[in-house]
């Protein structure tokens, strides 16, 4: 079997792109970073600062409906103000953007799981770390 043919050096080329991605970023799946928030997006993407570099974060293992995205939108606003200290526990990247769990370091529960306790969306099943 030749590495240069077929699907196969496709798929682990987007491996190691994948991969490449999360190492460049500092964070390999499942280990804790700490950074801040910048900016609420909308009711599932975070911009998300640490020191010199600014990430778009994806909450993980959320699902909101359509009728849902303003309201839960504006909770995050309240509940992340800009500055908040977030530990991100990355599960992927899709599209350039990292998704990831993310947690307060003031609290210690997962912020899609207090969104969903709010009364916004689901999380989706067998998701976690």
């Amino acid at each position: 079997m030749r590495w240069g043919h077929g699907r196969l050096a496709g798929a682990l080329g987007s491996l190691c792109l994948g991969l490449l991605m999360l190492v460049g970023l500092g964070l390999a799946p499942q280990q804790a970073a700490a950074a801040e928030v910048l900016q609420v997006r909308s009711a599932g993407l975070l911009q998300v600062g640490d020191q010199n570099r600014s990430y778009r974060v994806e909450l993980a293992c959320l699902e909101l409906g359509s009728d849902q995205q303003s309201a839960a939108t504006d909770w995050l606003r309240r509940e992340l103000p800009r500055r908040t200290r977030v530990n991100l526990r990355p599960q992927g990247v899709d599209q350039g953007t990292l998704v990831a769990q993310v947690q307060r370091l003031d609290r210690q529960t997962d912020v899609a799981s207090d969104l969903v306790a709010a009364g916004y969306g689901s999380l989706l099943p067998d998701c976690g770390p």
